[in-house]
C-alpha cells in the first residue's frame, strides 16, 4: 500500500518531519560509508595482515552489494512497509558495523562490508520515494535540498572523515563511529515512520528468478568495472568470465523485466520521458560526484605527496560549498526552470575542470580553490532540479521503484566513471611517456646539457652522479607524462559536462503539482 500524498497546500507535519530527518541521517551513513574507507585502506591492510591485492576488496565488495540492494529496495520496501524497510536496514547495517570494527582477519571483514553494503544500501532510495510522497509538492524546497546535500556532501567528506578517524584514533574508528547513531536512527524509525502499511501478499508472486538475474548482472557489472582497469581489462581471466556471466545475466534481466507477471524491477518507469532523462543526467552527475572526487586525491597523493589527512584538508572546501549552496538551490527550485538549474550546474562543472586542464606539479589548496569552489556550487544546483524532474511527475504508486532505479543510475554513472577516468588516465600517461622518451634521448644535446648539469649538482653526495642525474631525470619525465594525463582526463570531463549543459532543452519542463498530480 503505498504513502498518500499530502495536499499540495497542506502544512508539513512535525512528526512525518522528524521521522525523515532520522531516515536522512541514516542515508548519510550508508552513503558515506562507501568512501569513508578509501583514505585509510594502508591502515587496514596493516591491521588485517592483507595482501595488496585483497584489500581493494574492502571497498569493492561494499560497492557491488549496495549495487545489488538498491533496486531491489522498491520491492522489499512495498512487501515490508517503509517503517520495517527501514528498521531492518538501519540496524542491520549498524549491527554490520560492529562486526567490522571488530574483525580479525581480511576475510571477514570482506563478508561483514558486503553485508552492511547490503543491507544498508536500502535506505538511499527509501529515503528519495519518502521525500516525493509523503510530502506536498509546495514543500519541496525544503525536502529536496535536504537529501540532494546528504547524496553528494557524503561521498565528498568521506575520505576527510576517514582521514581524521585513522590519524586521531584507529582504523576500527571507521566503523565505531556507526553505532551509537545507527541505534538512534533504528529506534527512532520504528516508533515515528508511519508512512505506509506492509502488503506481505506481494511475497506469493515474488520474481525469484529475477533477483538471482539482477544481482548476476548488477554485481558482475561492478565487478568488472572496479577490476578492469587496473587489471588490463579483458585480459585477466576472472575479469572475462564475469564479463560472459554478467552478458547473459544481464540479458535473462531485462526479459524477466519485461515479461514477469511482477518483475523485481519496473522498467516501465523510463517510458517518463522527464524520468529517463533525468537517469540520464543523474548517471553523468554521478561522473562528477565520484570521478572527481577520485581525481583530486589521486594528483594529491601521487604528486604532491599529500598524507590522508592533508587530502581530507584540501578537499574539505567542496563540503563548504554544498553546505553553502543547499538552501540557495532550494529555494531557485521552486522559482527557476530547472532545465536552467542543470545548464547553470554542468557549466560550472565544465568550467571548474577547465580550469584544472592547465595543472602542473605545483598546484596545491590555492590553485585547486575555484575548482573545488565550482564543483561543490555545481553539484548542488544540479543534484536538486535532477531530483525534481526524474521523480517529482511520476504517480507514487511508482515512486518506491522508480527511486531505487534513479538511485541505481547515479552509482553507475561513478563506477562507470572511475573506470574510465582510470582507464584514461593510463593510456594517456603510457602515450605522453612514449612521445617523451623520444625527444630525451642520447643525441639531444638539451637533455646531455640538463644531465650534466644535474650530475654536478649531485658530486658532492655519495654513489654515483651520473646515475643519480639520470634516475632524476627518468623521474622528472615520468612525473611530466602523468600530469599530462591527468591534463587530459579533466579536458574529456570539461567536454562532457559542456555536451550535457547543451543537452537540458530536451528535457521538458515538470508541470506544477508533483506526484499527487500525476497520480490519477
Amino acid at each position: 500500500m503505498a504513502a498518500t500524498p499530502a495536499p499540495a497546500d497542506a502544512p508539513i507535519d512535525r512528526r512525518r518531519m522528524v521521522a525523515f530527518v532520522c531516515m536522512v541521517f541514516g542515508m548519510f551513513m550508508a552513503i558515506l560509508d562507501i568512501q569513508i574507507v578509501s583514505a585509510s585502506l594502508a591502515e587496514i591492510q596493516a591491521g588485517l595482515s592483507a595482501s595488496a591485492d585483497e584489500i581493494p576488496w574492502v571497498q569493492t565488495s561494499y560497492l557491488i552489494a549496495e549495487v545489488i540492494s538498491i533496486p531491489l529496495s522498491g520491492t522489499l520496501s512495498r512487501v515490508l512497509s517503509t517503517r520495517w524497510m527501514f528498521v531492518i536496514s538501519a540496524g542491520g547495517f549498524t549491527l554490520m558495523s560492529l562486526l567490522c570494527a571488530t574483525s580479525s582477519t581480511i576475510g571477514e571483514m570482506i563478508l561483514w562490508r558486503a553485508l552492511q553494503g547490503f543491507i544498508g544500501g536500502g535506505m538511499i532510495p527509501t529515503v528519495f520515494a519518502s521525500a516525493f510522497t509523503i510530502f506536498p509538492a509546495s514543500k519541496r524546497s525544503i525536502v529536496s535540498p535536504m537529501i540532494g546535500l546528504v547524496a553528494t556532501l557524503a561521498p565528498t567528506i568521506g575520505p576527510t572523515v576517514g582521514g581524521y578517524l585513522t590519524d586521531l584514533f584507529n582504523w576500527h574508528w571507521l566503523f565505531l563511529v556507526n553505532i551509537v547513531p545507527g541505534i538512534f536512527v533504528t529506534v527512532s524509525t520504528y516508533l515515528l515512520v508511519d508512512f505506509d502499511k506492509p502488503n506481505l501478499d506481494l511475497l506469493k508472486r515474488f520474481d525469484w528468478a529475477g533477483l538471482g538475474l539482477m544481482a548476476a548482472f548488477l554485481g558482475c557489472l561492478e565487478y568488472v568495472l572496479e577490476e578492469g582497469p587496473t587489471h588490463d581489462w579483458f585480459q585477466e581471466e576472472a575479469i572475462f568470465l564475469a564479463a560472459i556471466v554478467g552478458g547473459v545475466a544481464g540479458i535473462g534481466f531485462f526479459w524477466r523485466a519485461l515479461t514477469a507477471e511482477q518483475p523485481i524491477v519496473d522498467l516501465r518507469a523510463f517510458s517518463d520521458r522527464n524520468f529517463a532523462g533525468g537517469c540520464l543526467f543523474s548517471f553523468v552527475m554521478g561522473i562528477g560526484l565520484y570521478g572527481l572526487t577520485y581525481l583530486y586525491p589521486v594528483y594529491l597523493g601521487r604528486v604532491r605527496g599529500y598524507s590522508a589527512l592533508q587530502i581530507g584538508e584540501t578537499m574539505f572546501v567542496s563540503g563548504l560549498c554544498m553546505f553553502a549552496t543547499a538552501p540557495i538551490a532550494g529555494r531557485l527550485s521552486g522559482k527557476v526552470d530547472p532545465r536552467i538549474m542543470m545548464a547553470i550546474g554542468f557549466s560550472g562543472f565544465a568550467a571548474g575542470t577547465w580550469i584544472v586542464t592547465g595543472i602542473t606539479k605545483d598546484w596545491d589548496f590555492t590553485e585547486l580553490l575555484w575548482p573545488q569552489i565550482l564543483r561543490g556550487c555545481s553539484l548542488m544546483l544540479c543534484m536538486i532540479p535532477i531530483n525534481n524532474i526524474a521523480l517529482g511527475t511520476l504517480p507514487p504508486a511508482r515512486m518506491k521503484n522508480a527511486s531505487g532505479l534513479y538511485n541505481l543510475t547515479r552509482n553507475l554513472g561513478g563506477a562507470v566513471g572511475l573506470a574510465l577516468i582510470n582507464t584514461a588516465l593510463n593510456d594517456r600517461w603510457d602515450l605522453h611517456l612514449a612521445r617523451l622518451h623520444e625527444r630525451f634521448t642520447w643525441t639531444n644535446p638539451m637533455v646531455l646539457e640538463r644531465l650534466d648539469s644535474m650530475a654536478k649538482g649531485f658530486a658532492g653526495l655519495a654513489g654515483n652522479p651520473d646515475a643519480m642525474a639520470l634516475k632524476a631525470m627518468m623521474n622528472t619525465v615520468r612525473m611530466q607524462g602523468l600530469l599530462m594525463s591527468f591534463s587530459d582526463v579533466f579536458l574529456i570531463l570539461t567536454v562532457l559536462f559542456v555536451l550535457m549543459a547543451c543537452a537540458t532543452p530536451m528535457i521538458r519542463r515538470p508541470r506544477p503539482g508533483g506526484a499527487g498530480a500525476d497520480a490519477h
